[in-house]
């Protein structure tokens, strides 16, 4: 469809530059005089115009088509059985404000800066493969021996870069993204242990376990073993 228009633009450029040729012979007959150096410079200026549209219009033809090439190879690293739970979900909204400084000459500070949103879905709860039970099948009762505190399972973070300022001869690099991600994730990390999630997790698990096991007429020993943990105040490298 795009080549049928194309060629009909060049039809008629060809068409309106033989009714032009056509009218400068007929009404400006060759000679010496001002009728025919006005002739000459009509038929020069319709004939330039005529020249620059189809230039243009052939130009932004190629210019708008974009060619675009992906490949895609999706290797599979692993796979293995587990057995987690997720107990207590959060979203969370990070702002990092993202500031280094180096020194032109140990003299002149040169300063980049970055400021960057991270938005993540952080999933809390337990890996049961940590646990250790005992069961004992004659009295129906589950011991706990140890339990685990509940840990991130999953992190989605998502980042969104708001500003960007560079200074002289200190630019933002794919290093310095790379490091605002890494320390954007961490932030929110740590918020995520700070915000009583883990608590959550850990009321759920307790109730989640006496329900299963009086279901099924069994009795749970132990279950303080299941603790509210403390929050933790890790700082990021």
């Amino acid at each position: 469809m795009k080549n049928i228009k194309l060629f009909a633009w060049v039809f008629g450029a060809i068409l309106v530059l033989f009714l032009v040729g056509y009218l400068y012979s007929t009404f400006f007959k060759p000679g010496y005089g001002s009728g025919n150096v006005m002739g000459i410079l009509l038929f020069g200026l319709v004939l330039g115009a005529v020249i620059a549209f189809l230039v243009f219009k052939l130009v932004s033809k190629s210019s708008s088509k974009a060619t675009i090439a992906e490949s895609s190879h999706t290797v599979v690293e692993s796979m293995r059985k587990v057995f987690k739970i997720v107990c207590a979900e959060g979203q969370f909204h990070e702002i990092y404000n993202y500031e280094a400084t180096k020194k032109l000459f140990k003299i002149i500070p040169s300063t980049k800066k970055a400021l960057v949103i991270v938005q993540a879905k952080v999933l809390i709860g337990y890996d049961f493969e940590k646990c250790v039970w005992e069961t004992d099948e004659e009295n129906k009762k589950l011991k706990i021996i140890s339990f685990p505190e509940p840990e991130i399972l999953s992190m989605e973070p998502e980042y969104k870069y708001y500003y960007f300022e560079e200074d002289l001869f200190n630019f933002i690099k794919r290093d310095d993204l790379h490091e605002i991600q890494s320390r954007g994730k961490e932030q929110v990390r740590q918020a995520a242990l700070n915000s009583g999630l883990r608590q959550i997790a850990s009321e759920q698990m307790r109730t989640m376990l006496t329900e299963m096991v009086t279901a099924y007429h069994w009795q749970l020993e132990n279950s303080d073993k299941i603790k509210l943990p403390a929050p933790k105040t890790e700082l990021p490298n």
